[in-house]
């Protein structure tokens, strides 16, 4: 059997000349691939007390929902600024060049509710540290964040110290 970095396309060059690109789709466009990835998460969570997974749109949602479901807990999105329909919270995040805003529904974390965070990539960390401002401000408590890779050269663990952080594939450039 393959293992899941078999399924990852890397791409040279992209989106500017330096640049590896990691693209995840070709995970998701294979069954296997797409399983080894569901199932690996799951594996992680093993022996994690946790009520719900939170995971940030769009990835997020595609690994964090089937998780959510095998394991029989609830499923949090966060989604971009203007997108949710109920009374949010917001935060802040630095992009590359700019910044950008989150926003979870303030009544979907209860004082208390443990979760975990899934998403795809850790890159610089930054959407996933604004992501546990927001579960704490509400009161949860982030037990576990898992992602499919991790491009170690930008340290994105750094802005994560203190949380139990794990990714399936690990790849030590930017």
């Amino acid at each position: 059997m393959k293992k899941l970095e078999d399924y990852v396309t890397s791409i040279p060059d992209f989106p500017e000349e330096g640049i590896i690109f990691r693209d995840v789709t070709t995970i998701l466009e294979d069954p296997d691939g797409l399983s080894i990835a569901v199932d690996g998460i799951r594996e992680m969570l093993k022996g994690v007390e946790y009520d719900s997974v939170v995971g940030p749109e769009s990835r997020g949602f595609i690994f964090g929902v089937p998780v959510a479901y095998a394991e029989h807990k609830s499923f949090i999105p966060v989604r971009k600024k203007g997108k949710l329909p109920r009374e949010v919270l917001s935060a802040d995040y630095e992009l590359e060049y700019g910044t950008a805003t989150i926003e979870i529904h303030k009544d979907s974390i209860k004082p208390g509710q443990k979760v975990v965070i899934i998403d795809d990539l850790i890159a610089t960390g930054g959407t996933i540290e604004a992501i546990i401002k927001l579960v704490e401000e509400l009161g949860g408590e982030v037990v576990k964040i898992c992602f499919i890779m991790e491009l170690a050269g930008l340290n994105g663990r750094d802005k994560l110290a203190g949380y139990d952080v794990e990714a399936m594939i690990t790849y030590e450039g930017k």
